[in-house]
């Protein structure tokens, strides 16, 4: 797991990080996020509607079909989930969203 891991085994998405800072610092600013537990990738949540993470998404070059959408919190938010390949690190871009009328989720679903 992470016992034993320093802070340059994180080197990989810490650089990512910096990179996209370079050329993405135009674009809203997300939560960063980078573990230990998973030493080998980045996370960019934007957590103030759809809209940033649009634009990360067409930054960064995914296409619309490998995103991942659920609705969580009782069919209150909207959440997009994509992986893509950054920097030789997996980089994870989520987005969250209010939904404008709530909308019923099934027994298990997240």
């Amino acid at each position: 797991m992470s016992e034993g891991l320093t802070l340059d085994d994180l080197s990989g998405p810490l650089l990512a990080l910096r990179l996209l800072a370079l050329d993405f610092g135009h674009l809203p600013a997300p939560t960063v996020s980078i573990s230990p537990i998973f030493p080998d990738r980045l996370e960019l949540s934007l957590h103030s509607g759809l809209p940033g993470f649009e634009a990360w998404r067409e930054a960064l070059g995914i296409a619309p079909q490998d995103v991942d959408f659920h609705v969580q919190c009782d069919g209150r938010t909207r959440v997009l989930r994509s992986t893509a390949a950054y920097a030789c690190v997996e980089l994870e871009l989520i987005g969250y969203g209010d939904v404008a009328v709530p909308v019923a989720v099934e027994a298990g679903a997240a």
